[in-house]
């Protein structure tokens, strides 16, 4: 290469040297004689050689500034951060994308340490990465993270040192967005792979493509086994080809099929599964893949086959007998002592039976004693037992209370229907009922003196006058008579302006803007103050006022969401609470709000309606045809404490749910690696995955602001923020934040 240089450099100056011979002939002004100016042209020679490497050295001077210039260019403008570190780690210098990155100006970027900026769980790595970096040959590579400014973000780094090893070159791209998506598959996996349930996946030509360890676990066929098999595997006998043919063409119309089979295990036993299928489609609408959930029910159907064989049903009114009245009063106790619940039970004796059995007949008392088990039926919720025990005695379990009104309603209701007379083959006869009712864990915390109070609670019902219901502590009396004044109140609140409606905000995490509210009912009673929703709500449905004050609430959240569209943000959006009672009230007509909303000139989204969980249970086809109306109307639905009920996801699938409302009790107890964050963590991945937003409540601290910011969390509502206000109020914060932002 050095003689290759050599020779190259003796051309060139042998070609400097004829062109200064050619021009000093040309700038000649004759030809002197030779032996005289030998030395003078030598000279002169010479001298423009001298002058022409000047401009040669001038030219590359020139070039080498541009090529400098450009080199600058291109790492100021490359897309990527550039950073030059010395062995120390010092910041040499920078380009426009590490200054980007890091958040702060050139200027103050020089000098630093950037072991300084990562993360203090990260810099030993970065440490020894830097160190290898400067021993070893090539590029080197890591991944970090940086906290510049106290935001966290993940890096690439892949750096390689200078000739010298004096300093090095390091390139860093932003990974952040990576590393959040690899954790949420992380926790989709991991979610999978605990779930109970047996999962299925299986493509489009019925191969099975993976399994879940709960599959293995129910069918006996490991992932090997099973994973290139058809869905076949599992068949039975117990199906005929009918079976499937409906299963598939509703699989085919609908994307979706659940129900009751009989598989095949491993071992070749057979068992019962409740399944569930859904379809994945890709962009452009084909099918991809089924995925199948099941569980094995075998058990419980095993079980209610034997108690219905056992002698625990009276032949006379087909309900419970004394027996199976214990067994399922005990059970409802322990249900409701693991989920902190209350459970009410009802002694009911017919008065005066006696005397019509002893007068009119057996017969006749029989007739009389299945036709008051119609009438107690026709009168009690679904998730209710009604047992008799025997002779003219039949007792009511109500579990579940989420609310105690719902007592109070079922017993009015049963000594109301109790009063129409019984049309008995020729006789007519009347008869009421008097009840008793007692309270776990109120006024007892097991079965025995649950039994006793509620017995001694309906004699003092007979005592009182019969044909009335009697609590067994006076503080549930004096409670029931409290609410009988207060619905009487309530039914002329709205007519002299006691209701009125404050609004909450709720707030985008990520930039802290406020362009949702919540609207909620307040009620500022005369002489009692401010009454609870809580207290007045259920009150109001019981007695039917609540779909005249809905109504009003709609009005009102509509007029002033058309305001602040105008004078704030063109997308506010207002949520409203809809109540059970409303969907089931055939009265309340959805096209009024509609109607409404025209008037206004005002979209459907505008408005977002909130209900709660146990709507989603309900079949009936009015809830399903209001809900279908809120979405043709482009009205948006929010799912109210999230977490706490019993929904689905099929079920909100089914309704295309667009908000899903954490439940303040998840929020509450958050700290970072605790078990709520997780839980908060896979609800909000959840919901994500299904297209829907997720609104935390009750966020009352910067750090539960912060962790569920972290963890994806669409908006947050509460004390934080703001507490519910007035519609003046709720301008002004609206008016602060602006200027904030």
């Amino acid at each position: 290469m050095k003689n290759r240089n050599d020779k190259r450099q003796n051309g060139n100056e042998g070609e400097l040297r004829r062109r200064a011979e050619r021009r000093l002939a040309e700038t000649a002004p004759g030809k002197p004689d030779e032996s005289q100016h030998r030395l003078l042209h030598e000279l002169q020679v010479h001298q423009i050689e001298l002058e022409m490497q000047n401009e040669a050295l001038q030219e590359a001077r020139t070039s080498a500034e541009q090529a400098l210039e450009h080199y600058a260019e291109l790492f100021d403008f490359a897309p990527v951060a550039y950073f030059t570190l010395g062995q120390d780690g010092s910041i040499h210098q920078t380009n426009f994308n590490g200054e980007r990155l890091l958040g702060m100006e050139r200027s103050k970027i020089a000098g630093r340490h950037f072991a300084n900026i990562v993360a203090s769980e990260y810099r030993a790595a970065f440490n020894g990465f830097l160190q290898n970096v400067f021993i070893n040959a090539g590029a080197q590579r890591c991944e970090i993270v940086l906290q510049p400014g106290g935001s966290s973000r993940w890096v690439a780094i892949e750096a390689i040192a200078d000739s010298d090893r004096l300093s090095c070159l390091a390139a860093m791209v932003d990974i952040s967005e990576r590393k959040q998506n690899e954790q949420e598959l992380q926790l989709a996996a991991t979610v999978y792979m605990a779930i109970e349930e047996a999962i299925m996946v299986a493509d489009t030509n019925d191969r099975i493509i993976a399994v879940n360890p709960a599959f293995t676990k129910l069918t006996g066929y490991s992932a090997d086994e099973a994973i290139g098999q058809t869905t076949a595997l599992l068949k039975s006998s117990r199906q005929d080809e009918a079976f499937f043919q409906a299963m598939w063409q509703q699989l085919i119309n609908t994307g979706q099929w659940k129900g009751e089979i009989w598989n095949r295990h491993k071992d070749g036993d057979e068992y019962l599964a409740r399944l569930s299928i859904s379809t994945v489609y890709d962009n452009d609408g084909r099918p991809i893949r089924r995925v199948g959930m099941s569980f094995d029910i075998t058990e419980q159907r095993r079980a209610e086959e034997i108690i219905r064989r056992q002698a625990n049903i009276d032949p006379l009114t087909g309900l419970p007998n004394r027996r199976l009245f214990l067994d399922r009063l005990q059970r409802a106790i322990k249900k409701s002592h693991r989920g902190h619940q209350k459970l009410a039970l009802m002694f009911l004796d017919l008065d005066h039976f006696k005397d019509i059995n002893d007068s009119l007949g057996h017969d006749i008392g029989d007739r009389l004693l299945q036709e008051t088990t119609q009438r107690l039926i026709a009168c009690i919720r679904e998730t209710d037992t009604l047992a008799r025990p025997g002779g003219d005695e039949f007792t009511l379990i109500m579990g579940e209370l989420h609310e105690l009104n719902s007592i109070d309603r079922v017993a009015q209701t049963i000594l109301q229907t109790m009063t129409a007379p019984f049309q008995l083959k020729n006789e007519r006869c009347y008869v009421s009922v008097s009840i008793g009712i007692a309270l776990y864990p109120d006024d007892a915390n097991n079965m025995e003196e649950l039994l006793k109070k509620a017995d001694q609670a309906m004699y003092a019902a007979k005592n009182l006058g019969r044909s009335r219901c009697c609590y067994f502590t006076p503080a549930m009396q004096e409670a029931a008579e409290s609410r009988l004044r207060l619905s009487n109140d309530l039914r002329h609140a709205l007519a002299d302006r006691q209701i009125w409606v404050a609004y909450q905000p709720i707030v985008d995490l990520a930039t802290g803007e406020i362009r949702k509210a919540e609207a909620l009912l307040r009620w500022q009673h005369p002489t009692r103050g401010q009454v609870s929703p809580a207290e007045f709500i259920p009150i109001a449905e019981d007695a039917g006022l609540i779909t005249e004050i809905g109504r009003w609430v709609f009005h009102q959240a509509a007029n002033q969401v058309s305001k602040w569209r105008i004078n704030h943000h063109a997308q506010f959006q207002i949520s409203i609470n809809k109540s059970p009672a409303q969907f089931h009230n055939n009265s309340d007509k959805m096209a009024d709000w509609f109607e409404h909303l025209r008037r206004l000139g005002l979209p459907g989204g505008c408005i977002a309606v909130e209900i709660t969980e146990g709507l989603l249970l309900d079949d009936t086809s009015g809830v399903a045809e209001k809900l279908l109306a809120l979405k043709n109307a482009g009205m948006q639905t929010s799912l109210d404490d999230f977490g706490t009920g019993y929904s689905s996801l099929s079920h909100l699938k089914k309704f295309h749910i667009d908000f899903l409302k954490l439940d303040q009790d998840f929020v509450s107890n958050l700290s970072a690696g605790s078990t709520d964050i997780d839980l908060c963590e896979a609800i909000i991945l959840m919901a994500h995955v299904l297209g829907m937003k997720v609104i935390a409540e009750g966020v009352e601290t910067e750090e539960q602001r912060d962790l569920l910011l972290r963890a994806g969390c669409d908006y947050g509502q509460g004390y934080l923020f703001s507490k519910p206000v007035t519609a003046e109020e709720f301008e002004a914060l609206l008016k602060a934040t602006h200027v904030e932002n």
